[in-house]
């Protein structure tokens, strides 16, 4: 049977206060509940630590030497604790933090030196995938997710929101010209996710209700590989503001089938494990990040206006 930390803090009050029933009082305890303690830790020990009588209490060799030893380990436990403390005030070490491409360089990135600037002990490790990934199997401590979530092993925590649109670039309008409904999407180059398919059903009405199912001429797995083609002008694309706001606002990319496009939200979302007790660093970076992002949202959706004022080029 292993000592206690009980045990040793019984046995090192009364050895500094010179009894056990002033030891009792400086821990709050019992009189009889400090000499049980004391008599546990004996047994383990199977050596005499205090010779008590009704007059005194005067420590054995044996006592005096295993008194180092228990206030070495009361003092190292104490540090740990102050450590904790000083962590839970001042959050530091390795952060693994999973999210899609586009997500990641977009969305994350662009916070980091403010995070940094403000959590200099966190060392962020950044991971990228497109695809949802197994959190114990990569070790990540948490992952964002965008769109609805499937695992219900996973804890979710709401970060934010992000709408999703019809955009080409100037240049494909300019050779192309802008489709007037829905229906003339099917002559024109439309570029798609690879999986999954639910990506390619576009928030636009006509006669299919309300989504679009199109059959892109180009897929790929990462919407960051999307985006790079419609700015290229290669055709047609439905992504995420948060990958678009500059594009948009620079002109860059200009949304087509305004009118008849639903405003569609995808919820993102912050993704660990229900038995996984948060750490500091975690709570704080979900903290900086749902922030960051509202922040954004709200400009987002003050920039509409000034936007429209400045008509974006057409080729």
């Amino acid at each position: 049977m292993k000592t206690t930390l009980e045990e040793l803090q019984a046995f090192t009050a009364v050895v500094d206060t010179g009894s056990i029933t002033a030891a009792a009082d400086h821990l709050g305890q019992t009189v009889s509940g400090i000499s049980r303690a004391l008599g546990r830790l004996e047994r383990k020990l199977e050596t005499t630590l205090l010779q008590r009588t009704t007059r005194r209490i005067a420590i054995t060799d044996e006592g005096a030497a295993f008194l180092g030893h228990a206030r070495a380990i009361l003092a190292a436990v104490d540090q740990a604790e102050e450590q904790m403390a000083a962590r839970r005030r001042q959050p530091a070490g390795r952060l693994r933090v999973n999210a899609a491409t586009p997500f990641m360089l977009h969305a994350v990135v662009p916070l980091l030196p403010a995070f940094h600037l403000k959590y200099p002990r966190i060392r962020l490790e950044l991971d990228t995938d497109d695809l949802n990934i197994d959190l114990l199997e990569r070790r990540t401590d948490v992952a964002i997710r965008i769109g609805a979530l499937q695992d219900s092993t996973l804890h979710a925590r709401p970060l934010a929101s992000s709408r999703i649109r019809v955009l080409a670039s100037p240049s494909y309008i300019a050779r192309h010209g802008q489709p007037a409904t829905a229906a003339e999407l099917t002559r024109h180059v439309l570029l798609g996710f690879t999986q999954p398919a639910s990506l390619n059903a576009w928030p636009l009405r006509g006669e299919h209700g309300d989504e679009w199912p199109i059959v892109p001429t180009f897929t790929a797995s990462s919407g960051e590989t999307l985006r790079q083609l419609a700015l290229q002008g290669l055709g047609i694309a439905c992504l995420s503001d948060f990958m678009t706001q500059d594009d948009r606002r620079h002109g860059r990319l200009v949304q087509v089938l305004q009118p008849h496009t639903l405003q569609v939200r995808q919820p993102v979302n912050a993704v660990y494990y229900r038995n996984t007790q948060l750490a500091a660093r975690i709570t704080c970076f979900l903290d900086f990040l749902a922030q960051a992002l509202a922040l954004n949202e709200e400009l987002r959706e003050a920039a509409p206006a000034a936007g429209r004022a400045r008509k974006p080029p057409a080729g």
